[in-house]
């Protein structure tokens, strides 16, 4: 098949460049939310190619782009269909070749996500399964079993879902099938060598295409052990999570990564991967190894408090974690599973357990109570983000940021139950309102049906208060958080020296301070009294007196000769 790609030239990237995504900065696009090119209320592929000068002018190194493929969005495209292309919705794959090689000419790698644990119950192979019937080699594929009770008319386990409700689901000829998440995500069997190959082809599918790296969704649920008899749930829950576990981060799912890691190496430069992997933090390692994915995530922050001594426990404790392995860390304050940091840092702290992790998602009672912006501290939240980002950018390691972080945009909350898509509200009712909040398309324009996100609404409702934080409304602002951003961005890539960190006392327990090669140092005063400092102030995220860091703020010293 002749595509665009073979009308563009390859990007000038070579294996000099290989370590690129060490101290990267990567910005997550969640497609159907970034940029509407037909005006059908969808966000596409050639709104993302449209918005490349953006991207550009911003000044990070890569983009992830969240699930794009064929999918009914029974979870927001993590319900893959065809993982070799397009959702038709969003374009071809000669729109994604286009968005490429337009990416590429800006300097700005792509990354796409995996998603191996499960595919969408459209997908061909589920399809044929369901019409092949018991004992088949299409069914194997899949993890099926026989139900229990006289008639077999109950599930095979007391399992839960992810997303609430059973984790299995009876099909016509009175079969289950295993969905660690929505019923319409049927798990993947991974014993299968068909499902291995397969995936090999869909990686070396999308590199062929020049995607410079992968996201791996769930990647410590792959494989399993399903010996029968299965345990119960209680029984899941209480076993040790030591690489023996029956589902969960499994010793042997690096048998799949070092498959991956041959086809990653067969490129120049390689291929990059980070596994999105819920582990305990002494497994972390194993899949940020160059045997394995190479990198994974840190997701620490997500769930601390903007607080001086949570961050300088997880800072330390990560940098130990990423040297162990050879790797680098990852630092994320927003994705599109939580609620958004300015207005995280804008609640009531949560309560948080024996293991000093918040007893509930953040922001969820918010969220319950009714999502009102005039429940946030908007002000506070949106200052106490602006400082942590500075501090984030300034560590050694990736940064990832979500899309409208850089505009500071808040978590709608206050969505109506009639406009919500996310399957985690359906299942869970009164327990989790899910996670449509953060995924609610960007806003371009102080006007227009969806501030210019497309020519027509939006798939998910847009307050009015977007208008003020639109990009043409920032765009004009000196002291806006996207100006903050695109100069933060700026002076990293100068900044930037080895991956070294030196922590320096301050003399007070709410104010950090580490210093970076290059005569680098970064301030952060996480109370609310000034901090008296001497060095000269090249970047700061509120303004501020000379020689001193107003409270709930960051600051970016460079020594005199640097």
């Amino acid at each position: 098949m002749t595509t665009v790609l073979d009308s563009f030239s390859r990007p000038a990237f070579s294996s000099e460049d290989a370590a690129w995504w060490r101290q990267a900065v990567v910005y997550q696009v969640y497609p159907r939310s970034f940029a509407d090119a037909d005006g059908d209320g969808l966000g596409d592929i050639p709104g993302i190619t449209s918005r490349v000068p953006y991207l550009a002018g911003l000044g990070v190194d890569a983009v992830w782009l969240s699930p794009f493929y064929p999918s009914a969005l029974a979870d927001g495209g993590y319900d893959v269909a065809d993982y070799r292309d397009v959702d038709p919705r969003l374009g071809t794959l000669e729109d994604f070749d286009a968005m490429v090689a337009a990416l590429h000419a800006a300097g700005i790698r792509v990354v796409v996500d995996i998603v191996p644990n499960h595919t969408s119950d459209l997908h061909a192979w589920f399809q044929e399964a369901l019409a092949a019937g018991r004992g088949s080699a299409a069914r194997d594929r899949f993890i099926f079993r026989e139900g229990t009770g006289p008639d077999g008319s109950e599930p095979p386990t007391d399992w839960v879902s992810t997303f609430g409700g059973s984790a299995w689901e009876r099909v016509a000829d009175g079969q289950w099938y295993l969905h660690n998440f929505a019923v319409e995500q049927p798990d993947l069997n991974w014993a299968n060598p068909e499902v291995r190959e397969d995936f090999l082809t869909t990686l070396r599918f999308w590199s062929d295409r020049g995607v410079d790296g992968f996201r791996i969704d769930v990647a410590h649920m792959l494989t399993k052990d399903l010996t029968e008899p299965l345990p119960s749930q209680a029984e899941l829950d209480s076993l040790p999570r030591d690489g023996r576990h029956p589902m969960i981060d499994r010793d042997d799912v690096h048998e799949v990564y070092a498959e991956w890691r041959q086809v990653f190496d067969s490129y120049d430069p390689p291929r990059t991967a980070v596994a999105e992997a819920w582990v305990d933090p002494s497994r972390v390692p194993l899949y940020a190894s160059a045997e394995s994915l190479g990198q994974a995530f840190n997701f620490d922050l997500l769930e601390a408090d903007f607080d001086a001594d949570q961050f300088h426990r997880i800072v330390t404790a990560n940098l130990a974690l990423a040297a162990s392995s050879g790797s680098s860390t990852t630092w994320v304050l927003s994705n599109h599973d939580v609620v958004r940091h300015a207005t995280r840092y804008g609640l009531a702290r949560p309560a948080r357990g024996a293991d000093g992790r918040p007893a509930l998602k953040h922001g969820n009672e918010w969220l319950l109570s009714g999502g009102r912006q005039s429940d946030v501290d908007r002000v506070g939240g949106l200052r106490r983000a602006r400082a942590a980002t500075l501090f984030v950018l300034g560590l050694p390691g990736s940064a990832y940021l979500y899309q409208g972080e850089e505009l500071g945009l808040h978590e709608v909350g206050d969505i109506a139950d009639e406009d919500r898509q996310d399957p985690t509200f359906f299942r869970s009712p009164g327990v989790d309102l899910g996670r449509d909040g953060c995924r609610v398309p960007l806003p371009w324009t102080r006007e227009g049906s969806s501030f210019g996100f497309g020519a027509a609404g939006a798939h998910l409702p847009q307050p009015e208060w977007f208008a003020a934080a639109s990009v043409q409304d920032e765009e004009a602002d000196p002291a806006s958080t996207l100006t903050l951003y695109r100069r933060a961005l700026a002076l990293r890539h100068e900044l930037q020296g080895p991956e070294a960190l030196t922590w320096v006392d301050t003399g007070r327990a709410d104010v950090l301070r580490f210093e970076r090669p290059n005569g680098w140092s970064v301030v952060t005063n996480f109370g609310t009294e000034p901090y008296a400092l001497e060095g000269e102030v090249v970047l700061a995220s509120a303004d501020a007196a000379p020689g001193m860091v107003p409270g709930e703020s960051t600051a970016w010293l460079v020594a005199p000769s640097a």
